[in-house]
């Protein structure tokens, strides 16, 4: 098959050569030769020395006589032009790329040429042969497990005989959970947080060695009674019993600084010397992280500027929470070598939340240090977080990267979370004395389940007893040391932490849902509504907050009910007869005579002497006895 003709143009390249780039980056070029000097290269790849001439007329001698020999013809003789191996090149590939073109063509159509594989001859297989090869394969595989288990069976055995774990595998479970390196010729390991960035100076070094006698522990299946080949020695400083005590209370002294301070409740027993391993490890782990805490939270506490300074007493840290109200954080650590002295009565009133708190803000500074954004080098342990790595791309100012450098230290998140954790008692005291003491109306308050460490919510809902179908709520929203309250209608309010404020609003709420429960009834026996107030201005000044009132109209128009609700004055009743014969205010405007009759003298009604089990029932009746008459 002829080749098809392909039209290749070749150029030689224009630009120069490089023939050296120095240090600055500059470039320098090689001069193009002028055409005496390319003349001259080309001159040079000519053999000048070869004469294709010799050996053709050369007279032999007369002793000698050269046999004839048939030279071949030389098959080609290559040219002279620069290009003509370049041009040889391409000619071959591209005659390879043609026949190559020819034989995929013949592939594809599978007309001339198959590809399938060639089949061969099938082997005759005999079933007996093939069950007794997987016969040898089944007893093979089930004599190497029950050596294995044999071997497993005869360890256990010999294990239980000597009633203690062997050495390197209690250093293995040992190497598992702590960090161990060797020194000279012992083995030391790690229990300080130094690794997650701590900044605490205690040391938590302790020494591995092999126990002779071994010591008591637990076996692989948590069994008391094996013994352990391990013998660890921990500091003097991390043994002993520690814990992180808070106490929040009520000082009515606020000179009486240290009435807070907790003392070390009796009856708590140090570990044992000879105690196992893992259970000494874990112990004085504790103590070492709980000293670390009451270390950070001190030096936050002289740091810290507040309005009342923070006192550190030793192991104690003292703050105000809220005036009277003080939180105490004591670090007890017992080691049992104290002086036996008076017994002290026990304190259980501490808080174990707000110590759970503790404890979890101080992990989370660990994970925070450790547990780095990606991307981020893969040997370092500590960097910046990912805010920080996009501050440049994100061009952020210098005001945005002081905000993000500044983080809130532990001890100002745990006085929030107390006084966040005291005004929610607080509330919830006020809400349910008033519920005990105010039995009309019923209040009833629904906590949320879902609250956060520093806002709670609860709805209130205030209703009548067989008048359920109108109640007012509202929801309380308490945070840290405000109280946000959201009205029926949407209103906002702001409280403080004092409990008589929230005393305040309810019994305010309490007025007005009286009123709304009289206008509700008014609309039920067709009363026709006069005037209605949530906030009135005449009469006495309440002592807090204001009062309410509503004036109805029988639907004759010839009896008028005037009520007034004040969270201090309370609840009056007034009742207006109006003498249809008369008609002392004639006027051409007024059409109906309720309006310009409904000022005047009242009578007011004792609402005691009436029947009715409540407010409401007691007004219910009243109105039908009147429309009755």
């Amino acid at each position: 098959m002829a080749a098809p003709s392909v039209k290749v143009s070749v150029e030689a390249v224009m630009e120069h050569q490089i023939q050296e780039v120095t240090l600055d980056g500059q470039e320098i070029y090689v001069q193009p030769l002028s055409m005496s000097e390319n003349l001259t290269k080309l001159a040079h790849k000519i053999d000048f020395y070869k004469d294709e001439s010799e050996g053709k007329g050369k007279p032999a001698s007369e002793g000698e006589k050269e046999p004839v020999e048939e030279k071949p013809l030389a098959p080609f003789q290559p040219s002279l032009w620069p290009w003509d191996s370049v041009r040889n090149r391409l000619k071959s590939s591209l005659t390879e790329v043609s026949v190559l073109f020819d034989v995929l063509n013949l592939v594809k159509e599978k007309q001339y040429l198959v590809a399938d594989p060639v089949s061969q001859d099938s082997v005759e297989t005999r079933a007996a042969v093939q069950l007794l090869a997987k016969k040898k394969s089944l007893v093979a595989a089930s004599t190497v497990l029950i050596n294995g288990g044999e071997r497993l069976k005869r360890f256990y055995t010999e294990a239980s005989k000597k009633n203690y774990n062997d050495f390197h595998t209690e250093l293995l479970k040992l190497r598992k959970n702590w960090r161990l390196k060797k020194v000279s010729t012992n083995i030391v390991g790690d229990l300080s947080y130094k690794s997650a960035g701590s900044r605490f100076w205690q040391g938590g070094s302790f020494e591995v060695k092999k126990s002779t006698n071994g010591s008591p522990g637990e076996g692989d299946g948590g069994d008391v009674g094996m013994r352990s080949s391990l013998e660890v020695t921990v500091p003097s400083e991390l043994e002993g019993v520690a814990y992180i005590q808070v106490e929040v209370k009520t000082v009515p002294d606020m000179m009486d600084l240290t009435s807070c301070t907790l003392k070390m409740p009796p009856g708590l027993s140090s570990i044992p010397t000879n105690a196992y391993w893992q259970s000494k490890l874990k112990v004085a782990q504790n103590v070492l992280f709980c000293k670390e805490l009451f270390a950070q939270l001190a030096r936050e506490a002289v740091q810290v500027k507040a309005a009342t300074p923070h006192m550190v007493i030793g192991n104690q840290i003292i703050t105000n929470v809220f005036p009277g109200l003080q939180l105490s954080i004591v670090l007890c650590h017992y080691t049992g070598k104290e002086k036996k002295g008076p017994t002290l009565p026990q304190k259980l009133e501490h808080n174990h939340v707000l110590e759970h708190s503790l404890h979890q803000l101080l992990r989370e500074v660990h994970f925070r240090n450790i547990s780095i954004d990606a991307p981020h080098p893969v040997n370092a342990t500590l960097g910046m977080s990912k805010r920080r790595r996009l501050a440049g791309p994100l061009a952020m100012t210098r005001q945005e990267l002081v905000e993000m450098t500044e983080r809130e230290s532990l001890l100002s998140q745990i006085i929030k979370q107390t006084k966040h954790a005291v005004l929610r008692i607080r509330s919830m005291h006020v809400i349910d004395q008033m519920a005990v003491a105010v039995q009309d109306p019923q209040i009833t308050a629904h906590w949320g389940c879902l609250n956060s460490s520093l806002e709670s919510s609860v709805r209130i809902f205030i209703t009548s007893i067989g008048y359920e179908s109108t109640r007012t709520s509202l929801v309380l929203l308490i945070g840290v040391d405000t109280i946000r309250v959201v009205m029926k209608d949407g209103r906002p309010c702001q409280l403080s932490f004092e409990d008589k404020e929230l005393q305040d609003l309810l019994y305010w709420q309490i007025a007005q849902h009286h009123t709304l429960v009289v206008q509700q009834i008014a609309k039920y026996q067709g009363w026709q509504v006069l005037a209605a107030n949530s906030s009135i201005g005449s009469g006495d000044m309440e002592s807090f907050a204001t009062a309410s009132s509503i004036s109805i109209a029988s639907p004759r128009g010839d009896k008028i009910i005037s009520f007034r609700s004040g969270p201090t004055s309370g609840q009056h009743l007034m009742v207006k007869h109006m003498d249809q014969s008369t008609d002392s205010h004639p006027s051409p405007a007024v059409t109906d005579r309720r309006w310009f009759e409904h000022g005047g003298t009242y009578q007011e009604v004792n609402l005691d002497k009436l029947q009715g089990r409540n407010l409401a029932s007691k007004i219910d009746m009243l109105m039908a006895y009147l429309s009755a008459r």
